[in-house]
């Protein structure tokens, strides 16, 4: 165990945690919302400190980031739990776990042996990913802290939910995150989500407001948010408002999880998408989940080149120079180097 970050002493024993947009009121003996955060006697614990259920060398582009060191590898660490309880958890077996099974999940690792691992591996980055990294803030920070000084780059895979208190903290070490913007109506996000929509929205604003590079997945549901008005409006609010240069990957879902009463997304759902996302004004649109379909390259906004050629997570052909186009020296947007 290690004590939180992030948390108010009150009255009766009683903490309020103030690491994610729950602020859960949390009762002695009790757990958060994300079930791996304990009062212990009016002291607030991380239960997952170190304790990693899922350690893999993956292609940055499964992320997804495709406008971060291209053709890299990230070292991926996750612990077990999550602040949401979405329907259609990809990860549920180690996102959604039970409540006795927490305290006892995965190894311990420390935070120098992942960083060490990293550099073993050959990766450029560390990414905080397969779950939630909010929940287990303590020890992604710390690990980030050291991957910084190792001339690692630092990765957040979120779903956005972070309090600005918590990322400012954690900001100076992030290059870069990809943030699920799940759906476009507060019934989305309250019925298959478990969470407020606003506040979503809200976090995506701070991430760009501290200069961190930003990519945004959509995993499109049928029949729960592959409307054309969601889908307009996560298009109009990413150009409007994180800017259009900020890449957008629109990706199939598959039934899992609580959610298996709908099929596969039509791939004309997401050519939908990306159309809509092109028309309002966004520079890079991505098809994910569905290789070879045509919607992975990435092409220049000004002259139209080809510059990176992708199948699913293989970079096949990658023309930037120095972040530019080679044919018109337009300057693409991301992190490079």
């Amino acid at each position: 165990m290690k004590e939180a970050m992030f948390y108010e002493k009150l009255e009766g024993g009683r903490v309020r945690c103030g690491l994610c947009r729950f602020y859960c009121l949390i009762g002695p003996g009790k757990r958060g919302h994300c079930r791996v955060r304990e009062n212990r006697a009016g002291v607030l614990y991380s239960l997952v400190y170190g304790r990693v259920v899922a350690e893999h060398v993956d292609p940055i582009e499964k992320k997804p980031l495709f406008h971060v060191l291209p053709g890299s590898r990230s070292y991926s660490v996750a612990t077990v739990g999550c602040n949401f309880r979405c329907l259609h958890c990809q990860n549920y077996s180690i996102a959604q776990p039970e409540e006795r099974s927490v305290e006892n999940s995965g190894g311990f690792v420390a935070p120098q042996t992942v960083v060490d691992r990293a550099l073993a591996a050959g990766c450029g980055s560390i990414s905080y990913t397969y779950t939630e990294p909010t929940i287990f803030f303590e020890f992604a920070y710390e690990t980030a802290m050291l991957a910084r000084k190792a001339g690692l780059k630092n990765i957040f895979v979120t779903n956005g939910y972070i309090t600005n208190e918590a990322l400012g903290v954690i900001a100076p070490y992030l290059d870069a995150a990809n943030i699920d913007l799940k759906g476009f109506s507060d019934p989305f996000y309250r019925d298959v989500v478990g969470a407020s929509f606003p506040e979503v929205l809200d976090c995506i604003r701070e991430y760009k407001r501290l200069g961190i590079w930003l990519e945004i997945t959509t995993l499109i549901i049928p029949n729960h948010n592959d409307s054309e008005e969601q889908l307009r409006g996560i298009a109009e609010f990413i150009a409007g408002e994180i800017g259009t240069d900020t890449p957008w990957h629109v990706t199939q879902f598959y039934p899992t999880y609580r959610l298996t009463d709908e099929g596969r997304t039509p791939l004309a759902t997401l050519k939908l998408a990306r159309e809509i996302g092109l028309a309002a004004g966004l520079s890079y649109v991505y098809e994910g989940n569905v290789p070879g379909a045509g919607g992975e390259n990435s092409s220049c906004p000004s002259c139209s080149a080809l510059l990176i050629k992708r199948y699913g997570y293989i970079i096949e052909k990658n023309l930037l120079a120095r972040g530019r186009c080679p044919g018109c020296g337009f300057r693409i947007q991301g992190v490079w180097d």
